[in-house]
């Protein structure tokens, strides 16, 4: 029974590979989520670099 009980209390421990699958699960995602907003996403850049560029002007200025 404690042989049986070791075993499978190891075979938790002995997950090496699941860092990059959850890495890759992570990015599958993340992409998905950028395809899914893209015009929204390009619209709040467009608006982020636009008062960048304004705020900058004014120090210049």
């Amino acid at each position: 029974m404690r042989k049986e009980l070791k075993r499978l209390l190891g075979q938790g421990l002995n997950n090496k590979g699941m860092g990059t699958v959850e890495m890759i699960l992570i990015i599958v995602v993340l992409i998905g989520l950028v395809l899914i907003f893209k015009n929204q996403i390009q619209d709040l850049a467009e608006i982020i670099f636009e008062k960048i560029a304004a705020d900058s002007s004014a120090i210049l200025a």
